[in-house]
């Protein structure tokens, strides 16, 4: 697992609509990566409405929020629509990203999140995930930075 304070890795992931989106145009600014194992699952759908719920204070404290799986573009458009997603979800098909992150065990995801500061080292880990409260944790975590 990646250890806090190290180089977060450099991404390059399509979302929802097609878009290329990296962790070096964020230079400044917080992000917050979550990996979820997929689409439409209980897990996935609450902790994935627990960050559209909180997006408005998150970007308030100048953080960029971006949910990974392997799920396709068009899958992710899909959630996105049914629950009125109001961040991006990044494909990550071939698990480039995934390996670069270690949230990988036996080819399935480990829910995991990672705040990366504005430096673009990891500030904090969280892994494996419970969903539950895990928004009020991330939050506090950020409160700690700014």
């Amino acid at each position: 697992m990646l250890k806090e304070q190290s180089k977060a890795p450099e991404f390059a992931l399509p979302d929802e609509e097609g878009k290329k989106h990296s962790l070096a145009a964020h230079k400044g600014k917080l992000v917050i990566l979550y990996f979820y194992p997929k689409d439409n699952t209980p897990g996935c759908t609450q902790e994935a409405c627990d960050f559209r719920d909180t997006l408005a204070r998150l970007t308030a404290s100048d953080c960029v929020v971006y949910g990974i799986s392997k799920d396709s573009e068009s899958s992710h458009a899909k959630f996105i629509d049914k629950y009125d997603l109001n961040f991006s979800l990044l494909s990550d098909q071939n698990l480039i990203v995934h390996q670069a992150y270690e949230v990988l065990a036996d080819n399935k995801t480990i829910r995991s999140t990672f705040l990366i500061d504005k430096t673009g080292k990891i500030a904090k880990v969280w892994s494996p995930v419970k969903v539950e409260g895990h928004v009020d944790q991330v939050m506090k975590a950020i409160s700690t930075l700014n």
